[in-house]
């Protein structure tokens, strides 16, 4: 899957996240058996699709007091030192260095960055599918996951509740630009 041919309606160019039909979502877990989903509802970022796919990038930035696992308390909680602490990193970036293929997927390098540490990380990236619309707009549609070590990243409050690892989930749909 390493040529453009592989992949359906591909076009190399700068695409631009469409956070109205996208989400950026994660899942922890509490206690060893409770999951708490949430998203960040705020977001931007561009996708540059180069002519071989491998050598393509991506940068994003998340909104970290944009966070809703549908409780307000826990949102606010969560926003304190300890935990993201947004009025002090009020973002998480992800700025990626590098695509390879592993099968049908793609996987996505990069750096991302929450509480000033940054981290190396992997997206494992499907391409759902590039389409024309009936506007005759491009339109890209992918589909990734990765899982963060809150810990690593600095995350300090709550290791007696919340398992370490979250589970991260991105729908992302972008418009190729002019």
């Amino acid at each position: 899957m390493s040529t453009q041919g592989s992949i359906p309606g591909y076009e190399a160019g700068t695409w631009v996240i469409d956070s109205a039909r996208s989400e950026v979502a994660f899942q922890v877990r509490m206690l060893g058996f409770m999951k708490t989903r949430g998203t960040f509802d705020a977001f931007e970022g561009t996708v540059v699709l180069a002519d071989n796919p491998l050598d393509s990038s991506v940068n994003a930035v998340i909104q970290a007091t944009s966070i809703n696992t549908k409780h307000k308390r826990r949102d606010q909680d969560i926003q304190h030192a300890g935990y993201l602490d947004t009025g002090t990193y009020p973002t998480i970036t992800f700025a990626s260095t590098g695509v390879r293929t592993d099968g049908a997927d793609f996987l996505v390098d990069g750096d991302l960055t929450a509480l000033a540490v940054t981290k190396q990380s992997t997206l494992r990236l499907k391409v759902q599918g590039i389409e024309t619309g009936a506007d005759g707009r491009k339109t890209a549609r992918f589909s990734a996951t990765t899982e963060v070590s809150n810990k690593a990243i600095g995350v300090t409050k709550g290791s007696a509740f919340i398992n370490d690892t979250s589970l991260v989930f991105l729908e992302i749909v972008a418009t190729k630009q002019d």
